[in-house]
């Protein structure tokens, strides 16, 4: 079995995808940077990615919007999404996990455990699924 898992980071700030690339590849994962969330549907049909990591707060399309599109897609629907965003208030954080039903929600700014510990933690729960 190929070991490196593929995940996809939708975000508009390429530092923070370079710095998210950085932290997961020390971990042997392979990230793949979408600019925004048309570039990241497109990348996610291209490459089935193993997870999503999922800015909310880009122009164009938010995630929200990116995510509403991954779960109308038959193809998309069953790839974790871990929401990663500066948008850290409570009623967010609820919409996220309980209404729209993501796999984990993390706020800007985040410790690289964190981040390393919920990309595990999503993975495993998925693999055990």
């Amino acid at each position: 079995m190929e070991n490196s898992k593929r995940l996809v980071y939708i975000e508009d700030d390429a530092e923070m995808i370079e710095l998210v690339r950085l932290i997961l590849g020390r971990r042997g994962f392979d990230v793949i940077g979408a600019a925004g969330g048309w570039e990241g549907l497109n990348i996610m049909r291209r490459e089935q990615p193993d997870l999503v990591l999922l800015d909310l707060m880009m122009p164009e399309m938010d995630g929200w919007e990116v995510f509403q599109q991954m779960k109308s897609d038959e193809a998309l629907r069953h790839i974790p999404v871990i929401v990663i965003t500066a948008k850290a208030q409570t009623i967010d954080r609820v919409l996220g996990l309980h209404i729209a039903k993501v796999d984990d929600y993390i706020s800007k700014p985040f410790s690289p455990p964190e981040l390393i510990t919920s990309v595990e933690r999503v993975l495993a729960k998925r693999a055990s699924a």
